[in-house]
């Protein structure tokens, strides 16, 4: 997996159109296999319920996942994000670093953190942060609009 996602990272640096949102959906689908259809099926649950708003159902599932799959970066993405839309900001922010711990390239991880750090009033930590997603992924949708809006922020912080 590791090697198939080194050349998802590099062609993802250069893609765009069509070839964009293919290898983003790519890399998105690697992080998403454990290797086990148990767990898949753990995280698919998850994700359904997130969509119907069920979020503390999501993070039992997630929780199940995480607890017969530690190694595995998507099931504490998943259950960070979970957590984020309960509000429960601590324990978000505990799940994205493990999920950074174990793959440090996630985009989706660090989306979310700079998002936080955004809410939280720390503006210089979060134009970092959105930095080192632009380093992986410079034509993330939204991406260059929050780099933008923060660099502007911090440009009339300094005046």
């Amino acid at each position: 997996m590791a090697d198939k996602l080194d050349d998802l990272f590099e062609r993802l640096k250069l893609a765009e159109g069509p070839e964009l949102t293919l290898t983003e959906e790519a890399i998105w689908l690697e992080w998403s296999t454990s290797g086990s259809p148990a767990m898949d099926l753990l995280l698919k649950k998850g994700r359904a319920a997130m969509e119907h708003g069920e979020h503390a159902l999501a993070i039992e599932h997630f929780t199940a996942l995480i607890d017969h799959a530690p190694d595995f970066a998507e099931g504490y993405n998943a259950r960070a994000t979970a957590f984020f839309a309960q509000g429960a900001i601590g324990q978000s922010l505990a799940d994205i670093r493990r999920t950074l711990v174990r793959e440090p390239r996630h985009f989706g991880a660090l989306m979310g953190l700079a998002i936080i750090l955004d809410q939280m009033d720390k503006p210089r930590d979060a134009l970092a942060t959105y930095r080192m997603v632009e380093a992986l992924h410079p034509r993330r949708e939204g991406l260059q609009e929050e780099i933008d809006r923060l660099e502007t922020q911090l440009g009339d912080q300094s005046l």
